[in-house]
């Protein structure tokens, strides 16, 4: 009954750290523009907003180590490098958005505070919840997430149930595809290999499980994670396309209208309580798994934990306090250069032994590295080499350059390894 009971909550912490500004205002604007074809956008969306990132979770759950260990089969230098980046990502783009969202859409339209101080105020209480890092599980998993998790099911219950507004046909070329590549914007890739560390330690901070025992609990959290990200995604997509005949132009003004429509009068307030809830909990997730990191690449220094932690905190109020769309459009191409690799970094850990020796890590992430450049220049500059380039690769049009390549560089490596093996002789006892 214990583990059960921890692993409920271990679920819930989880969902919340997973669930984010991004994930908030992209669902309902994606079924907006998709109309009756909400459903192909809703099943893309969730391959890199809920599988992926859930697999991440998977492989953490057998790993249970860090993010080093995680990508270690990069190599030593590779794995460091690859971790900096991705903690200096997380650091300064989808921390920072969560405060900036949070104060477009919960604190600027009741008051006069400046978005300086708002930025200031909210991460220094997120320091105070880093510090305290022994208690984020029980704090987010028990009060936290399951009021996000009712205030999100009564907007989609009651909007549902109104009258229908479709709206025009969708208005994406391909809506797999879109669904696919908006995933991205939710950083929960990102967010799988950085809160799967957070996870591991804070489950060996609330007494002593044996792997097995750990390995349990993250693997089912994960599961009931998954399912409740996927029912909430897929109900905010489909609210959005029920609600298409209305006339909106951003993310945030439908999910104001959606809220004022199904709530009422009371609508935006509520809606400015899920906003700060949602967005918080993802920057506490966000800056204890930095924190971790440069604790352990420091020798296990309690110092280097929480200098880190202050500064992390730094950065998101001085990066925070800028527009959303601001940190969206400079989030584009540096997800589009960093996703693909850490997508595919997911999947080979997810994948049974067997399947994932060094040669194969190194090759497929090497190829994967090298054409998904196309796809992320592409978004800093117009040049019509780069889009002849980009034709000619496989899905390319699509900004999915990496994908043909990376998988017939695994089938190839894999290949050429079981037949090396077969030729080389046992060696003797």
């Amino acid at each position: 009954m214990k583990y059960t009971k921890q692993t409920l909550v271990t679920a819930f912490a989880l969902f919340s750290l997973f669930f984010g500004a991004g994930n908030l205002i992209l669902p309902p604007f994606l079924g907006y523009q998709s109309g009756n074809d909400w459903y192909w956008v809703t099943l893309g969306f969730a391959c890199s907003a809920v599988i992926i990132p859930i697999l991440a979770i998977y492989g953490y759950a057998r790993i249970q180590g860090s993010l080093i260990d995680f990508a270690k089969n990069m190599g030593p230098k590779w794995a460091y490098l690859y971790a900096l980046i991705i903690y200096l990502i997380a650091v300064a783009l989808p921390a920072p958005r969560t405060a900036s969202v949070t104060y477009e859409m919960a604190v600027a339209p009741y008051g006069t505070l400046p978005s300086w101080l708002s930025c200031t105020l909210y991460f220094a209480l997120v320091l105070v919840f880093v510090l305290n890092r022994s208690k984020i599980l029980n704090l987010i998993g028990k009060y936290l997430t399951p009021l996000i998790v009712l205030l999100l099911l009564v907007v989609i219950v009651l909007g549902l149930g109104m009258d229908q507004l479709s709206g025009p046909p969708s208005t994406f070329h391909n809506n797999w595809v879109s669904g696919f590549l908006e995933g991205y914007q939710t950083f929960d890739a990102i967010g799988g290999v950085v809160v799967g560390g957070v996870l591991v330690i804070s489950l060996g901070l609330q007494g002593d499980l044996s792997y097995d025992k750990k390995r349990s609990i993250i693997g089912k959290a994960g599961l009931w994670a998954g399912i409740g990200l996927f029912s909430i995604y897929g109900g905010l997509i489909a609210l959005g396309a029920h609600f298409g005949a209305t006339s909106m132009t951003t993310r945030t003004e439908l999910l104001t209208f959606l809220s004022n429509t199904t709530l009422g009068a009371m609508g935006a307030i509520f809606l400015s309580i899920l906003v700060a809830l949602a967005c918080f909990t993802t920057a506490v997730g966000i800056i204890t798994g930095t924190a971790d990191f440069v604790k352990e690449i420091s020798g296990n220094s309690k110092l280097a934990y929480t200098l880190s932690a202050v500064i992390s905190s730094v950065i998101g109020g001085l990066i925070g306090h800028f527009q959303v769309q601001m940190i969206i459009d400079i989030a584009l191409p540096v997800l589009m250069f960093i996703y693909p690799i850490t997508i595919v970094l997911i999947l080979l850990n997810a994948l049974p032994k067997k399947y994932g020796s060094k040669e194969t890590f190194q090759w497929v992430c090497g190829i994967t590295f090298l054409f998904s450049l196309p796809d992320s220049f592409s978004f800093l500059m117009e040049n019509e080499w780069l889009s002849q380039l980009k034709k000619g690769i496989p899905f390319g049009e699509q900004n999915l350059g990496w994908f043909l390549p990376a998988l017939v560089t695994f089938f190839v490596v894999h290949l050429l390894r079981k037949k090396h093996e077969i030729n080389t002789p046992l060696e003797e006892n």
